[in-house]
């Protein structure tokens, strides 16, 4: 029981430094200067420290091990949490926001595993429930942020997140507490040498790539999308930003269904669904923007099936604890830091061709880059397996 509260209430934890911020950056310059490439800087840093993150984490899991981990993880948030709600400068608020949203990322590397742990048996229906739990932590921060900053302070409004970590921490502490006297398992750690050698594992480098499809077209959505349909589809401001806020409410069922179809369809077509979710919602917004913009926007926010289906994969293609959690390091670490340059790539684009044909064309290929993994994933191969026989045939 602490174990499955301990999950659902980390999984609430893990996108309140990101979503927290930004509705209320108004409220902080009146009081704290902050330069417009500050405010950038502010925006790049979720994906660069949840790519750095991803390779740190397996470190931290084999030094203390996944609860503790775990722990450190909401530590770190809580912290975050706090030093930016009391930041006198620029300076305090950016290292509060590093501290917060590293922990963050030790937290999204050491769910998947964690999950596995406790709960082998129940890996999809937990991945599911987890999921859906972590698009709830996106939304209510971006709700409740200014309406409490407007009505006691944004330092408040900042620092109260802080409760949900060291809500978080108790279940943890319990089973930490439990475990204090035991030896870190080796199924628990993720060895260095395996680590090392997952470039060479097909199957790692093909979750790889599915989650980096969905971490770029997502962050593009994200910074562009708004612009995108100003321009093409003559959207209003607030048009564009419902149709943004449609893309993240779309995608809510496909979390909670995905990964408990891994278990009972082929892989491969549900990576294939989602890609030509992707592929379909671009090309109308090329071809016909103007006439069915709500339904080439849904078909974009659907496309972010592929996020759940590779976080199922990190547990059902990887034989032990340990590979689980070298493979979702590895995996988060190279998708979150393509998807921090996905936005920079469109923006470039953009203003090179003064127009979104190209950037659009820029993310259909990248939606179309899956397509081969689609394939390869569709057979049941696991990670140790393939690092055995390539291990075998050398």
């Amino acid at each position: 029981m602490a174990a499955l509260l301990g999950i659902v209430l980390v999984a609430f934890t893990l996108r309140l430094a990101v979503a927290a911020i930004s509705p209320i950056l108004g409220d902080i310059r009146v009081e704290v200067p902050i330069s417009d490439i500050g405010v950038g800087l502010l925006g790049t840093l979720p994906p660069i420290l949840l790519a750095v993150s991803g390779f740190v984490a397996p470190r931290i899991a084999r030094g203390i091990g996944l609860d503790g981990g775990i722990v450190l993880a909401l530590v770190l948030m809580t912290l975050g949490h706090l030093v930016r709600a009391f930041a006198p400068s620029f300076a305090v608020l950016l290292g509060g926001s590093v501290v917060a949203l590293a922990g963050t990322g030790v937290g999204n590397v050491l769910l998947p595993p964690i999950v596995r742990r406790y709960f082998p048996d129940r890996v999809a229906l937990l991945t599911a429930v987890y999921v859906c739990i972590v698009g709830v932590s996106t939304a209510v921060p971006a709700a409740l942020a200014a309406p409490v900053a407007e009505r006691i302070g944004w330092r408040f409004s900042l620092g109260v997140w802080s409760a949900t970590s060291v809500v978080a921490l108790v279940p943890w502490l319990v089973l930490l507490a439990r475990t204090r006297r035991q030896p870190v398992p080796d199924a628990e750690s993720a060895p260095t040498a395996l680590v090392a050698r997952l470039w060479r594992s097909r199957v790692a480098r093909s979750i790889t790539v599915v989650f980096s499809t969905s971490t770029i077209c997502t962050y593009a959505a994200f910074a562009w999308l708004p612009e995108i349909l100003g321009d093409v589809a003559g959207s209003t401001p607030t048009e564009a930003g419902v149709l943004l806020a449609v893309t993240g409410l779309v995608s809510l069922p496909g979390a909670l269904v995905a990964p408990l179809l891994v278990a009972r369809l082929n892989v491969g077509w549900l990576i294939a669904t989602g890609v030509a979710s992707f592929v379909l919602g671009y090309l109308g917004l090329l071809l016909a923007p103007a006439t069915l913009t709500l339904l080439w926007v849904l078909l974009v926010g659907s496309g972010s099936i592929l996020f759940p289906v590779s976080l199922v994969l990190f547990n059902v293609r990887t034989r032990t604890q340990g590979g689980t959690v070298a493979l979702s390091g590895f995996a988060q670490g190279v998708a979150y830091a393509l998807g921090a340059l996905g936005p920079l790539v469109v923006g470039l684009l953009h203003d090179a061709s003064d127009g979104w044909t190209l950037p659009l064309l820029f993310l259909l290929a990248v939606a179309l880059v899956a397509a081969v993994p689609a394939v390869t994933l569709a057979r049941p191969t696991f990670v140790e397996e393939e690092l055995v026989a390539g291990g075998a045939e050398r």
